[in-house]
Formats: C-alpha cells, structure tokens, sequence
C-alpha cells in the first residue's frame, strides 16, 4: 500500500485515484498525464504564451543552482534548499516550461545543527542524475561534505542521505558513471570554507556513490581569465568529456565549457553564453538535457537580487563539438540568452500549468509550496482538514529577546513573481487567558523584516506591522504602526510590486474592504536567496504555553 507520505505527495498532486497499488509502483501515465492537464495555473506569472512560445524565464520564483534530467517523457529538477526543511524540491514536467511541485527528496536535513535556522548553509547547488533505473541526487554542504540520497521512484521515499566525503568547502558535486563501469565525481570549492576557490577537483568514486576513492585530481583553474569558476556539471557526448561550468561570479557572469578525451584532461576551455547585449544578467549554473525528439536546451538561473535566482531556458546548437547557448548573433560561437522562444519540441503539446503558490489549507497537511525555516517539528502545527484550515501552535521563541529571523517555525515559500498579492484569514486563540506575547502573521523574511501580525493585549485585538531593519545582523523590532481590531479574527494582506519588491501592508475584518497600516517598505534577500512569503505563530517565553492560530486559507493573486 502507499506511505504515508506518499499519499500526502499523490493528493497534492491530483494523483491518487485508487489506494491499492504497491508503494513500489509509479504512478501509470495515464494518471499522471490526467494530473498535469488539471493542475495549478497561476495568476501572477505564466512563461507559457499559448501559441507554441515561452518567455524566459520560465520560473520567476527562486530555484536556485538547478539541474535538471529527462527520463523517458518526463523532466525531473531539483535546486538548492538550504536550511529549509523538507528540502531538495523535486519539480517535474512534459516540455521544460511549465512545472509542478511534486516531493522533496530530503524530509529533514541530516544533522541536528538544522533543527535552528542556518540561513546560506545546509543543501548547495544538487545534482541530478538517473543511472541504472535509480535517481541519485548529490549536494554539496560546504561545512560538511558531499552527501547524496536515491530512489527507484521520485514520487516516493528517497533514501536517507549517505555521505559520500566529509570536508569543508566542497561543493556543487556533479558524478559521471562511465561506460566501462567507473564512476567520477566533480566538484568545485567555497572559498569561505576551503580556503582557494575558482578549481575544479575530479574524484574516483565507487560505483554504488556511497565514497570516494581517491584524493582527487584537479582538472581546472580559472584564475584570472574565468575567476570563480563554480557549478560544474559532468557530461559525456560522441567521444568528449565534458564540465559545462559558470565563472566570473552570479551576478555577471558566464557560462563556460571545458571538453576533454580523458577523463583528467587536459580540458579545452571556451565560453559558450554570456548576458552580450541583453538586459538578462549571468547566466549561471544549470543542466544540459536533450529533449525525446534531439533537442538540446539548456537550463539554468539569473540572479534577480530580492527575488532570488529565477531560471531561464535557452535553445542549444552543437558547432564544433561546441554546445553553442541561447542566440549566437555574431557567429563567435557565445550564444546571448533569448527572451521568447518556440517552445522545445516533446512530440506534442502539453497545457499550461504552473508550481503551486495559493492554499486552502484542505489537506492532511500544507502544500508542497511550503518549507519550515529549520528542521519540522510535530509540535508546530496540526492540520485540519476537515475545517479547512493549518492550526499553527503558538511555539515559544529561543529567548525573550529573540527576533523573527531567529525562529524555525516560520512557514514560507518563494516569491512567485515580480508582482503579486498574498492574502490570509486568520484566527488567534488564546488559550488559559495567557495573551502576553502571543502573536500570528504573515511575514516577509529577509535580513530586514517586515510583517502584519494579529496580537492582544488586556484592551483586546488589534494589528500590527513590525519591522525589523537588521535582523541578520541582530537587530531590534520597532512598531510601524498598529489598529484595533472588533474580534480575533483578521484578514492580513502584503501587496508586492516590482522591479525592488516594493510591499505594503494592509487588513480587513470582513475579507472586503481593506484598509493600509504602517509604512511600506522594500522587502530584502535573506542572505544571497530570495526574501520569502511566511505565516506564523509565536510566544514569548517565560508566559504559560498555549494558544494558536487558524489559518483558513492562503491566496496569491494579481
């Protein structure tokens, strides 16, 4: 029978229609082509135009450091979680435009360091990889070694995480089974942990992936002409070996090949994609794939600041033994990214659908849009489902003086645009009287915070925005601004306008008229991802424990 958690995965996606199929079992295609015809399309951005095009980017929330394979007819990507638990998102789709949140491979970090929010530590740049009727996935934690997790079936249990080699600094771990049965990984190196950046290091490796065989062999280096030489990914093409690596740093960067007869090199070097005279910065690490009909495209992220690292694809031509990327206007051989493009050729259409984002809170548990700020813990929330709503429990915060940026029960998700409109109704409970410190709302988190929080004190409800201007640095909350409230219950409101993420705050009680409160403010980064979109329920510590919080629903519109 399935598992528990693959029942919660199969109703989140629209999949499970009979419940007396062995967990071993995919998902047949007719199910699964039933569940992408049907699922959700959002209302803020769509890259598919329609007519047979896209509009880069096809993603405009933050997947970070992608990879991405084809198995069959189906596409499978992974991207950089960091501290968020569950981590390691599995996304799939039929044409490499529009996707789906369908698991993660990682329900909980493997150490207890993330049970507290790590914010920039935790899973860098995954690689994924389908060998011998089994998915691998390898990431990089850059204090503690190269791990990697497998399974036979991605909608299913992954395997718990093995560490292939411990060690600070490696990262963005790409592996090579070759056909003579010997395996190779590739990796590249933090700076901040390894002392030396802009090499990359080839290791022998077991077969099985689960250790490294030797002390490892550095291929490249980039200093000076390709500085910062980072994400490498291993592939092997009509008789090359090939590492298709960024270099010269997130923000401007390029994409660079490196093609070898032997596994060790000595590597050719050419730079294959630039920003040229496009408005697009980077490009930046991704995956080479092939479509079922020979296409070869290339995905990969632009870093867009308070946004995050949202990903583009761009169409791939061979010149040379050369991948040649995105649009080569001048006939160098250094493609320049395309904005709209014919969409890649799957042998047929698929419709439009989009990652989830809105929730009506109807299921055994929140939607696979959401991650924990740090490893979960049961006693955060309950779900209700048959009421409709998260019950959020009221979780002390680490210390009296703590701010929102430290605590780890902070439910949030990407941004799904440049421009959008979240919206909940909530309902704080307080519990045995004890109201002091109590609070619930909707949070946007980065090094500055700001968020709309229900609260009560000995007059009764009200709102309030708070803000925080140096939360990474260890700063203080001020008060923006608060309003009475006529019962504990609230609609809380974050209106987000691009190109700087420019938000306000508002709220109503009827879930009709709503009214602006505090200052509005531009949101920021945590760190170098996105800024995310939370709700949450806290207390002060020291008071009586109870009280929570009813979330009803969570929308996202225009």
């Amino acid at each position: 029978m399935y598992s528990l958690k693959k029942i919660d995965i199969l109703l989140a996606l629209g999949l499970l229609v009979v419940a007396c199929q062995p967990d071993s079992k995919p998902v047949n295609e007719n199910q699964a082509q039933e569940s992408f015809q049907s699922k959700y399309i959002s209302s803020v951005y769509v890259s598919d135009n329609g007519d047979g095009t896209y509009t880069n980017p096809i993603l405009q929330a933050d997947y970070s450091d992608p990879d991405v394979i084809r198995v069959g007819d189906d596409f499978y990507m992974t991207a950089s979680s960091f501290n968020s638990s569950p981590g390691l998102p599995i996304l799939h789709s039929k044409d490499m435009v529009n996707w789906q949140i369908v698991n993660y491979a990682l329900p909980v970090l493997p150490e207890e360091v993330y049970n507290s929010p790590q914010y920039s530590k935790g899973v860098w740049a995954p690689c994924i990889r389908y060998h011998n009727g089994e998915y691998y996935i390898f990431w990089g934690d850059p204090d503690l070694g190269i791990y990697r997790v497998k399974t036979k079936d991605p909608l299913g249990e992954w395997e718990k995480p093995v560490l292939v080699k411990a060690g600070k600094g490696m990262i963005d771990p790409s592996p090579l089974w070759d056909d003579d049965g010997n395996a190779y990984l590739v990796t590249a190196w933090a700076g901040s942990r390894a002392g030396v950046n802009s090499i990359l290091t080839v290791w022998r490796m077991s077969p099985d992936a689960r250790t490294i065989l030797d002390h490892g062999y550095n291929v490249y280096s980039g200093h000076g002409h390709n500085h910062t030489v980072e994400g490498p990914k291993f592939y092997k093409k009509d008789g090359y070996y090939y590492i298709l690596a960024p270099a010269g740093g997130v923000e401007q960067g390029w994409q660079l090949a490196l093609r070898a007869k032997d596994i060790f090199g000595p590597y050719e070097e050419k730079i294959v994609m630039a920003q040229g005279s496009t408005d697009i910065n980077g490009p930046h690490q991704g995956a080479y794939l092939e479509t079922q009909t020979g296409e070869p495209w290339f995905v990969h992220f632009q870093d867009r600041g308070v946004y995050g690292r949202i990903l583009h694809l761009n169409p791939v031509a061979w010149v040379n033994d050369w991948p040649v990327m995105g649009e080569d206007k001048d006939g160098d051989g250094c493609g320049e990214l395309v904005r709209t493009q014919k969409k890649p050729n799957v042998g047929r259409e698929w419709p439009v659908c989009s990652p989830a984002e809105s929730d009506e809170f109807n299921s055994a548990r929140p939607g696979l849009q959401w991650n924990w700020n740090a490893n979960e813990k049961v006693t955060w929330s309950v779900s209700m489902p048959k009421k409709g709503s998260l019950r959020l429990l009221a979780v002390p915060k680490p210390t009296n003086d703590a701010s929102l940026w430290e605590v780890p029960n902070i439910l949030t998700q990407r941004l799904p645009a440049e421009n959008f409109t979240a919206t909940t109704k909530v309902k704080l409970n307080i519990e045995w009287d004890v109201w002091q410190g109590k609070q619930a709302g909707l949070i946007l988190l980065g090094n500055d915070y700001s968020y709309l929080a229900i609260r009560k004190d000995a007059d009764g409800y009200y709102a309030e925005q708070l803000q925080n201007e140096a939360a990474n640095q260890g700063g203080f909350e001020k008060s923006l601004g608060k309003e009475r409230l006529g019962s504990n219950e609230v609609y809380l409101r974050v209106k987000v306008e691009g190109p700087d993420a420019h938000c306000r705050f508002s709220y109503s009680q009827d879930g009709e008229q709503f009214k602006e409160i505090g200052k509005a403010f531009y949101a920021s980064r945590v760190l170098w991802s996105s800024a995310k979109l939370g709700i949450f329920c806290t207390s002060e510590p020291g008071y009586r424990i109870g009280g929570w919080a009813d979330f009803d629903w969570f929308r996202i519109s225009k």
